[in-house]
């Protein structure tokens, strides 16, 4: 190896490991529980208004309010999007959006969070997070 070309060797070995982490980035998250299909990618995404529901299959709160999560999802299909993420199978996402007590619910609009709730909430208030 030429002497000369060793800062040529430094700028491809940078350029690549930052291709590395971007690509790494841009691969979708796997989450966990109902609807959880690159959920990242579909609160970045998503035209509609998503709600993200953290939860535990442990979790007592988590196991009441789960059956109106799924009512929601059902009555909001076309009007917004609702995701429910495990955080047993993917606790790297729930302490990336700031997740400690469970269930924990949080609205995004065009990417941003809108609102965010803790607790077994009622279904109207879930609609009231998503501004509907």
């Amino acid at each position: 190896m030429n002497k000369g070309n060793l800062p040529f060797w430094i700028a491809g070995a940078v350029l690549l490991y930052i291709g590395w982490i971007a690509f790494d980035m841009l691969r979708p998250v796997s989450g966990g529980g109902t609807g959880s299909t690159t959920s990242i990618s579909a609160v970045r995404l998503s035209k509609l208004p998503v709600l993200v529901e953290f939860y535990a299959d442990w979790c007592g709160p988590c196991k009441v309010v789960g059956p109106m999560v799924e009512e929601l999802a059902q009555e909001l299909k076309g009007k917004a999007v609702v995701i429910r993420i495990n955080v047993d199978e993917d606790p790297t996402l729930a302490r990336s959006h700031g997740v400690g007590p469970i269930p924990a619910f949080i609205a995004f609009k065009s990417g941003r969070e809108i609102g965010r709730e803790i607790g077994g909430i009622p279904k109207e208030r879930m609609r009231q997070l998503l501004g509907l």
